[in-house]
């Protein structure tokens, strides 16, 4: 159990747990999990940590087939400017390896923004806190556990 599925259990939040073979040699993990599970790439969000200036760290939760736009990020969070953030900073913060890095169950909980896309969906998928493990999930539920708000922030390619 992870973290993050410990924390929908706990608040008994409706969820199925998706694990498949991780390929190391994989560049990108989100599209990894659309491919091995059969999903619609527009259903599966990755996980992304922002540094927001002067606040500190924040996530991002947008589709894996698009990116992050950095400047609607900020919007949302009402600040100036935010940067992707590094990755020491983020696997300390979140408490897990990129690549499995959930937005549910970090060490503390950072202010989240989920894509408005993910209200397109009965359900999304995210990481559940480890490579090859997938938690579908309502997007409302992942709202709740997170205190995270929708908005508009992923530019698709």
């Amino acid at each position: 159990m992870t973290p993050a599925i410990n924390l929908a259990k706990k608040h008994k939040i409706a969820h199925t747990v998706h694990e498949y073979s991780h390929d190391p040699a994989s560049h990108s993990y989100g599209l990894e999990a659309v491919e091995k599970l059969g999903l619609n790439s527009a259903q599966v969000f990755k996980t992304l940590v922002v540094a927001q200036e002067p606040k500190g760290l924040a996530v991002a939760v947008v589709p894996v087939a698009g990116q992050l736009n950095l400047k609607a990020m900020a919007k949302a969070l009402k600040v100036k400017k935010v940067a992707m953030a590094a990755p020491a900073d983020v696997e300390r913060s979140s408490g897990y390896v990129l690549g499995g890095v959930s937005p549910l169950g970090q060490k503390r909980l950072l202010p989240t923004v989920v894509d408005a896309s993910a209200s397109e969906f009965a359900t999304i998928f995210v990481s559940a806190g480890r490579r090859g493990l997938e938690i579908e999930l309502a997007a409302q539920n992942l709202l709740d556990l997170t205190a995270g708000l929708l908005a508009p922030i992923a530019q698709l390619d």
